[in-house]
């Protein structure tokens, strides 16, 4: 008995907890065209969540390729079609890791920089003086960083992808000597527009969900020290969560 009124309870703080993003999504978007009139915010924001973190999308895009170019060709080898290595590395990272890849390295670098920096403004009364000044937070402080996000995580899955592909191509051309006309010629056949449409549509879902959960947690964190922390941590595990959760409905839709 006391385990399902456990799990009520659980439930109950789910629907409210999902009640309250939704809410706080449609404030989000009612702000959007007064802070698209302010495009040096966004501009900002656009470098400080995508530019800042081309570094590491860069570095783990090259060894994510390399490292399924090495176990692409292992595995082609067994059947003798290590040719086909260009087409299966190409669709592994256009449709599927680069994308969900960029999303959970894009949840721990830059959406827990926004959930700490919008949750310390919390914590020191910075949105509480803006309020004060009559000037809305949302459309000044969350509305700018949620575009940015959005506008930079599609941005950072072509590139992923692409660093991603030179990582494959590194390896199996370079390293295990694949013929390299058979390798491009076979990934140009093979690999088509839908294909890349997925994996940026995939992107751009995953860049409204990651950055709506940063900016949800830093506007609604517990104004302490231990409050910004947990605000912080809940952004990366409710971020990859839903990135893998959104990346299996999007899959079985796309299909």
């Amino acid at each position: 008995m006391h385990f399902l009124r456990e799990l009520w309870d659980n439930v109950q703080e789910f629907i409210v907890k999902v009640g309250a993003v939704t809410l706080f999504f449609g404030r989000v978007l009612m702000q959007l065209p007064r802070a698209l009139l302010r495009p040096s915010l966004v501009i900002e924001q656009v470098h400080n969540t995508g530019a800042l973190s081309l570094v590491i999308i860069m570095t783990c895009g090259l060894f994510v390729g390399m490292v399924l170019g090495l176990t692409g060709y292992d595995l082609l080898q067994r059947f003798g079609s290590e040719e086909a290595l260009g087409t299966a590395g190409a669709l592994a990272v256009v449709k599927e890791l680069g994308p969900v890849v960029t999303a959970l390295l894009f949840a721990g670098r830059a959406g827990t920089a926004l959930a700490s920096e919008i949750g310390l403004m919390r914590a020191t009364d910075q949105l509480t003086a803006m309020e004060m000044m009559a000037v809305d937070p949302m459309r000044r402080v969350v509305a700018p960083r949620f575009v940015g996000g959005i506008i930079a995580m599609p941005l950072l899955t072509v590139i992923f992808i692409a660093i991603g592909i030179f990582g494959v191509q590194l390896v199996g051309v370079q390293q295990f000597k694949v013929d390299a006309a058979s390798f491009w010629s076979q990934m140009r056949s093979s690999v088509g527009l839908d294909d890349v449409m997925e994996g940026v549509i995939k992107g751009c879902v995953f860049g409204v969900a990651c950055s709506l959960i940063a900016v949800y947690e830093g506007y609604n964190a517990t104004p302490t020290a231990e409050g910004v922390g947990r605000a912080t941590t809940r952004t990366v595990v409710i971020s990859a969560v839903l990135t893998l959760i959104l990346d299996y409905l999007l899959t079985a839709i796309m299909l």
